[in-house]
């Protein structure tokens, strides 16, 4: 470990624990063994499972922290069915993500390389040889094999010239100037996590399974990305585009396109759309037989949120229906069963992530309920399936003491197969977690959330209570495992977390609650939480705290500027001001009528109301304020707006800010050991009595 690493851990586990830097005295020598923050280091999670064609293996990625290197590290392991022979695929350390077994079960094709770009790459498996495919110009995506698995297709980003408002003189030999300007014309042109994105379009191309030149199958000024789908045939791909003339500005709109692969390259090949309405048509899947395309979308209604249903067609874009129509839920995944007679999909439900089949007349058959665990941090969805030709079902599963490890069903038996954090967290007290519905105190919804208890628990002691808040906030929380949240019941804190009206998996109603109303009565739903959590008689009601990211940022600034119950509160990565939020952020083009009526110019009466800036004189809280510099999606600058406007009202306050974190704020190990450390240390700073450690 760097010396400058080892200084960083020592400062923010030192400043989490106020008592310990101090010398007094420390918990008892018997307390639960708890999770710690350099525990962070020591988690992994299961990603991308692939079960083979006969499904006697599972390829995953296996997710891990680097404490050198300070990044999460992914590489390839493989490993039974019935859970023996885990190994490692491939030698060597590099990054891997995207196994794709050949339709035959011989090989398994794979992206691998570096932050500056990745290839394609694939693996014999009977002999283990292993062989690079490409020597490509940026990274692929949507790797996915023909039907007869003579190729592999995938999208790839081809660029242009950036564009130019004048000539620049001839620079002298060896003369140092500055970077040229950069001339910016486009509509999308910077991504948080990515920063500034190069000129050009993302293409589709083919690439013969033995290697060679990759052929670019599409063109034209518009983006071609995965998912991707082939013609049974392998005479086609069908996937998803905006390729209407107006794309730019057409925000949410796109339709499913068939490409014919069989022109040869002096004629340009023939796509043509296959779904024509105004909103999303995305994600297509071809039937077994070829006859039928199922896709997911919706009609675009202009809300903040819009139930994504399951559709099928002909192969030529005629019968279009949905499949779904009983179900009040947003499909995500879809596949066809082995037989070709129906659909399997994953969805949102109460706060856990089902995988289910349907058919074609809209029979729901729920194969798995905790789908899910590669959110490390907090407790958001995630998670993918496979299946076998016999319909062997391979998952990402994660419970509330579990990330995901990989879950095997075949019929009625379900095993998991894989354990990778057992050598950590079996020797580790997780705080306990208990689902709680409330009714809300604005019109008696019934709002669902879930407390969890600090290792330890003892009902007849008192506890401070910590809030947490999730982002979005059109997405949710769940009975799963989040490292946050443990280090903080680890600390003493009852823990409560909910989805208020606005989060997915309740309905198309409740999540559009927040239609033109954000924030709303979100703040009453998350407050009747808090009064049930103390009404169960084991929190101190003078030691209540609050803090959420994002989203959760913005509600826990519209909190404190509501009320001054709670001792102190750390606002993580807030919109303060929507009307420069909306004008700023990397989509920036997504607010006005989507979520607020009209653009900013056009209502910002609408927008000063919901900002939190509009209450920021009422607020008493001491605050701390928390944010990634290269921060995008939540810019610096809306972090600083509420930082200033509370040092000129002499409020106790103080601004964190992340060197070179994005709005994943804890993208890095140490980026969420220090998040975590910085509330901890401001909360017990505004504490009168130690926080109580665990017994």
């Amino acid at each position: 470990m760097t010396h400058r690493l080892v200084h960083l851990l020592v400062i923010v586990i030192l400043s989490a624990f106020p008592a310990a830097a101090s010398g007094q005295d420390s918990p008892a020598t018997d307390a639960p063994n708890v999770l710690t923050e350099a525990d962070i280091f020591q988690l992994e999670y299961a990603s991308d499972p692939q079960i083979s064609p006969d499904g006697r293996q599972v390829v995953y990625v296996r997710n891990a922290m680097s404490v050198m290197k300070d990044r999460r590290r992914s590489s390839l392991w493989i490993v039974d069915t019935d859970g023996s022979g885990h190994r490692k695929l491939n030698a060597g350390e590099g990054q891997e993500s995207s196994p794709r077994w050949s339709p035959d079960g011989s090989r398994v094709a794979y992206v691998a390389g570096s932050d500056e770009g990745s290839e394609v790459f694939v693996r014999w498996m009977k002999t283990g040889q292993t062989a690079r495919l490409t020597q490509l110009p940026k990274s692929p995506a949507g790797l996915t094999w023909s039907p007869d698995g003579n190729h592999l297709a995938f999208s790839m980003l081809v660029t242009e010239k950036p564009p130019e408002l004048v000539k620049p003189p001839k620079k002298p030999k060896d003369a140092e100037w500055a970077d040229p300007p950069k001339v910016i014309t486009r509509v999308y042109h910077e991504a948080d996590g990515q920063g500034y994105l190069e000129p050009g379009y993302h293409h589709l191309f083919v690439l013969s399974a033995v290697g060679g030149t990759a052929r670019q199958v599409t063109s034209g000024s518009f983006h071609h990305r995965g998912p991707l789908a082939w013609a049974p045939d392998g005479q086609a791909l069908i996937f998803s585009a905006n390729r209407n003339p107006d794309w730019e500005y057409e925000f949410i709109n796109s339709e499913i396109y068939e490409v014919a692969l069989g022109a040869p390259a002096a004629v340009q090949a023939t796509i043509r759309p296959l779904t024509e309405r105004n909103g999303p048509d995305r994600h297509p899947a071809v039937s077994p037989d070829g006859e039928w395309i199922a896709y997911l979308g919706y009609e675009d209604k202009v809300q903040t949120y819009q139930v994504t249903g399951l559709y099928v067609m002909r192969r030529d874009g005629s019968n279009q229906r949905l499949v779904t129509s009983g179900l009040d839920r947003s499909i995500a995944a879809p596949r066809w069963t082995t037989d070709g007679k129906g659909l399997a999909f994953s969805y949102h439900d109460q706060g856990v992530t089902k995988i289910a089949t349907t058919t074609l007349d809209g029979k729901l058959t729920v194969l798995a309920e905790d789908l899910g665990g590669t959110s490390l941090g907090r407790p958001y969805p995630g998670g993918s399936f496979t299946f076998s030709n016999s319909g062997t079902l391979a998952y990402t599963a994660t419970d509330s003491q579990h990330p995901a490890d990989i879950v095997v069903v075949d019929g009625t038996n379900t095993r998991r197969i894989t354990d990778l954090n057992d050598d950590l967290l079996a020797y580790r007290e997780l705080g306990e977690v208990e689902e709680i519905w409330v009714e809300s105190s604005h019109d008696a919804r019934r709002i669902q959330g879930w407390i969890i208890k600090p290792p330890g628990f003892q009902a007849d002691k008192k506890y401070p209570l910590l809030l947490e808040i999730h982002g979005g906030p059109i997405t949710n929380y769940g009975d799963r495992f989040s490292a946050e949240f443990q280090l903080y019941a680890a600390a003493g804190y009852v823990v409560y977390y909910a989805n208020p009206r606005g989060s997915t998996g309740y309905g198309e109603t409740f999540g559009n609650l927040l239609y033109h109303d954000y924030p709303g009565q979100d703040y009453d739903d998350l407050i009747s939480g808090v009064d049930a959590v103390i009404a169960q008689g084991s929190i101190d009601e003078e030691r209540l705290y609050v803090t959420g990211g994002s989203a959760g940022g913005i509600m826990t600034a519209w909190i404190v500027g509501k009320t001054d119950r709670f001792r102190a509160a750390a606002v993580v990565k807030p919109v303060i001001n929507w009307y420069s939020k909306a004008l700023v952020a990397d989509n920036y083009f997504y607010y006005h009528d989507y979520r607020y009526p009209g653009a900013p110019w056009e209502n910002p009466e609408a927008y000063l109301k919901y900002s939190p800036i509009s209450l920021v004189g009422n607020i008493s809280t001491p605050t701390l304020v928390m944010v990634g510099t290269a921060d995008l999606r939540t810019p610096l600058s809306e972090s600083k707006q509420l930082y200033h406007a509370l040092k000129l009202r002499r409020i106790d306050t103080a601004l964190v800010e992340i060197p070179d974190a994005s709005h994943h704020i804890a993208a890095r190990p140490s980026q969420l050991i220090a998040k975590v450390a910085h509330v901890l240390a401001w909360f017990a700073k505004y504490d009168n009595t130690d926080v109580e450690s665990a017994p």
